[in-house]
């Protein structure tokens, strides 16, 4: 990247289309949200634990091809969520969730163009029938590829600051 003005403006179109992203999933736009995907997507959202201090850096997260995680996923296995979340026969999704994703401290932390790496912060808020109501918090990751079109999210990773999940499913996007 070169100089500060370049860097400004990258920082302010990244934030700008992570909240563009999450206007999209808030109004249950899944498939416009799906074409802010890069084909190559990977997707993960590891489990965290509780670990001691000087074992954080090797066991804190689960990953990917080596343990469980909430959520290691493509481009296809989240096309085939939201087609099942548009039947309207999901039961977890019926009634449907009010969500209410919140983006902040966004920055660009490297990468060398078309490739841009991003650090951002999000807390994710879902409330659903009279009762269930879920708050995540957690950091995200991300590499985005900038196109002509716009940039598409090529990597994902959400590290929840929960290490024990509190709602009943995990049927929303972070």
């Amino acid at each position: 990247m070169n100089g500060p003005a370049l860097t400004a403006e990258l920082t302010a179109q990244v934030a700008d289309f992570f909240y563009l992203e999450a206007d999209l999933l808030d109004e249950r736009r899944f498939r416009e949200w799906l074409d802010l995907l890069d084909d190559d997507l990977t997707y993960q959202v590891p489990i965290r634990r509780n670990v001691a201090r000087h074992m954080l850096a090797e066991t804190e997260n689960t990953r990917a091809g080596e343990g469980a995680m909430w959520f290691d996923e493509d481009k296809i296995t989240l096309t085939k969520r939201v087609l099942q979340l548009e039947t309207g026969e999901h039961w977890a999704e019926e009634p449907v969730s009010r969500v209410s994703h919140l983006v902040t401290n966004v920055r660009v932390v490297g990468g060398e163009l078309p490739l841009v790496e991003t650090s951002s912060r999000i807390v994710v808020y879902r409330n659903r029938v009279d009762t269930e109501t879920d708050i995540l918090v957690g950091r995200r990751h991300d590499t985005l590829r900038m196109t002509d079109s716009g940039p598409r999210i090529v990597h994902r990773q959400v590290l929840l600051e929960q290490s024990v999940l509190q709602p009943k499913n995990l049927t929303f996007f972070l």
